[in-house]
């Protein structure tokens, strides 16, 4: 009887533990985010001769400040940030991320940077295997981050990246990519010709076959994906501005000021 007892407890754990494993085994890492922040911001001289663009103060934030605490609002609190130029101010400012409920992960570049793409190949050890999200640290927006997270649940399962568009600004009125109606985003043909708003969504694999430590871009990665029809989007129709100058940085301070985000 007790050879039994102990034949039918050990069955029950193992039913157990192996219920255990296959829950594990299909939970996915929290979504991690990466904030791009290694630009010179030659166009925001002499601002940033001292200071770099996106520890910039807009309002009561500097304007990464703003990423991050919409990121922490989404439940996204696994963030890397790249830098280049005075990279040591950011890492200095910001810390581990504690201030604002996040852990902060850095990629440093050195003096030059290495563009979009190769920034993002060099960040993926602290990315991880699943799909991300990219923001440019400095835009100002009220892009839907949480909306973000339920878009990489249902990303394509041949999809390489979801790009946010918006309406083209009067600085950039030809746009970048073209939106169709299925949802897919193109270099050209038939749809709506968007600006790319600097927030995607990418695959790992997108930027397989692009060495780390190395200056690349981002936008041959994706026209060539777009070839293979692999590229999603979204119209973001809200808040979006690309501080890029002196001008657009005292606009991004006036709609702080009015709490547009």
């Amino acid at each position: 009887t007790t050879r039994r007892s102990n034949a039918v407890d050990f069955l029950f754990w193992l039913t157990i533990q192996c219920r255990v494993f296959r829950l594990t085994a299909h939970t996915k890492d929290p979504m991690k985010a990466m904030i791009l922040a290694a630009g010179r911001g030659e166009r925001m001289r002499p601002l940033t001769d001292t200071t770099p663009k996106p520890l910039l103060q807009v309002g009561r934030e500097p304007l990464i400040g703003w990423h991050l605490r919409r990121l922490k609002a989404a439940g996204i609190e696994e963030i890397v940030i790249n830098h280049a130029w005075l990279g040591r101010q950011i890492e200095e400012r910001l810390g581990s991320g504690a201030d604002y409920g996040v852990s902060i992960a850095y990629s440093p570049e050195g003096g030059q940077g290495l563009e979009t793409a190769g920034g993002i190949a060099t960040a993926l050890p602290l990315l991880g295997n699943e799909p991300f999200l990219v923001v440019n640290g400095d835009v100002f927006t009220d892009i839907d981050f949480a909306a973000a997270v339920h878009q990489a649940e249902t990303l394509l399962s041949d999809g390489l990246a979801h790009l946010w568009l918006t309406a083209n600004p009067p600085h950039h009125p030809e746009g970048d990519f073209v939106l169709r109606q299925d949802g897919r985003v193109h270099s050209e043909g038939e749809g709506v010709r968007l600006t790319f708003s600097g927030c995607g969504l990418y695959r790992p694999e997108l930027f397989a076959a692009t060495p780390p430590h190395q200056a690349a871009k981002l936008a041959p990665l994706l026209r060539l994906a777009m070839t293979q029809n692999r590229v999603g989007g979204t119209h973001h129709t809200g808040l979006w501005l690309d501080v890029g100058t002196q001008e657009r940085l005292e606009e991004a301070r006036r709609l702080a000021a009015d709490c547009q985000i």
